[in-house]
């Protein structure tokens, strides 16, 4: 947990929350609240910014505000799930645009931490779980307002999802209820319908105010209910490279400087931390990819061997491609790949938050065909 700075991110981890400037979510949350005060570490000094500085911050901060506490896990979710998600995270909850990102764990550490996390599970109650009818059970879930807030396979996509900026956070964590039979401990789902606070402090999802026999219907549907398979969506072409002159200032608006720089910046940005991507942290080794300036761009990045070497030299090609894109282009197509449950020979970005558009990336690759113009 502290090798790959859980707490940056989230409540109940257990280890030491760190300061705010190490803090992704507490930080965002604070700018959002209006009242971010900074500590510098050598000096001592408190600041806070402008108010014309925060609202410009404030405008621009969609990610990362709202995350999962991690407080009593083992109440009501299996370890074995929990592994295989640490492993490989994909999209649970629809609503929330942030996913889990892809931490450098290996599966005996995805194990370590699931299980960790989930120490304080009651023994699972053994008997028959459920007795209900699916067929009632479906009806509860529309009658009572579930598909408002949570998703049930991929063709109910939730209501909470149309406007997620907007939205209070018991909805946006709202989990996909697909996974319900792998990830739920089915034993206790009984107990969570009646009153999920009495199940874990803390519970976001409000008390249903079900009947018993309601629960039990709820959850053969949950269980029972055939899922149609998810069609695999196809890769889009990308869009072809742009004839007009592409300079860095317009990359560096639109790219680099809006989604990039939390992790790859000069640590005088950052007080210190120039994101993991940069120094380090989340479990990866510090890259010192600083993607703050264009100097900086071209000076590259250190590889696994701990040398350096250029964000533009070819380094992947993907299944079904002949040619290897750049570094710097190939993260961008890998993390569309991703979302869409491809294999991907590296490591998307941006690091769990949303791919970057195809106008986005035609910039990128325009630009870097363009031979990088300042």
């Amino acid at each position: 947990m502290q090798q790959f700075e859980c707490a940056r991110c989230h409540d109940g981890s257990g280890v030491e929350t760190p300061p705010l400037t190490k803090q992704c979510v507490g930080c965002h949350r604070a700018i959002q609240a209006g009242g971010l005060k900074l500590t510098d570490p050598t000096t001592g000094k408190v600041s806070s910014p402008t108010p014309a500085v925060l609202a410009e911050w404030q405008g621009h901060i969609v990610h990362l505000r709202h995350v999962p506490d991690l407080a009593d896990l083992g109440e009501t979710l299996r370890p074995e799930w929990l592994a295989r998600f640490l492993a490989n995270p994909h999209d649970l909850r629809p609503a929330l645009p942030a996913s889990m990102p892809r931490l450098p764990l290996s599966e005996e550490q995805a194990r370590d931490v699931a299980a960790y996390l989930t120490r304080t599970a009651p023994r699972p109650v053994a008997g028959r779980v459920n007795a209900g009818d699916a067929r009632r059970g479906a009806g509860v879930f529309a009658s009572h307002g579930c598909g408002k807030c949570h998703a049930f396979g991929p063709a109910q996509r939730p209501e909470a999802a149309s406007d997620p900026r907007f939205l209070a956070p018991d909805a946006l964590l709202a989990p996909d209820l697909q996974f319900t039979r792998e990830r739920f401990r089915t034993d206790r789902l009984d107990a969570w319908l009646e009153d999920p606070q009495r199940v874990r402090d803390g519970a976001l999802m409000p008390k249903p105010k079900l009947t018993p026999a309601e629960r039990r219907d709820v959850i053969a549907y949950l269980l029972e209910a055939e899922l149609p398979k998810p069609a695999r969506q196809a890769l889009r072409a990308p869009l072809p490279l742009l004839t007009r002159p592409v300079t860095f200032d317009e990359v560096n608006q639109a790219v680099f400087r809006k989604v990039c720089w939390h992790c790859h910046a000069q640590p005088s940005f950052a007080r210190g931390d120039g994101g993991p991507g940069m120094t380090g942290g989340f479990g990866f080794e510090p890259r010192r990819l600083d993607l703050s300036a264009y100097g900086a761009i071209l000076a590259g990045y250190l590889d696994d061997a701990g040398e350096t070497r250029s964000v533009f030299t070819p380094a992947a090609a993907f299944e079904g491609e002949r040619d290897s894109h750049p570094m710097l282009l190939a993260v961008l197509l890998a993390r569309q790949r991703e979302e869409l449950g491809f294999a991907a020979s590296v490591r998307g970005m941006p690091l769990g938050l949303p791919a970057l558009s195809p106008p986005q990336i035609q910039l990128v690759a325009s630009w870097i065909d363009q031979g990088r113009p300042h």
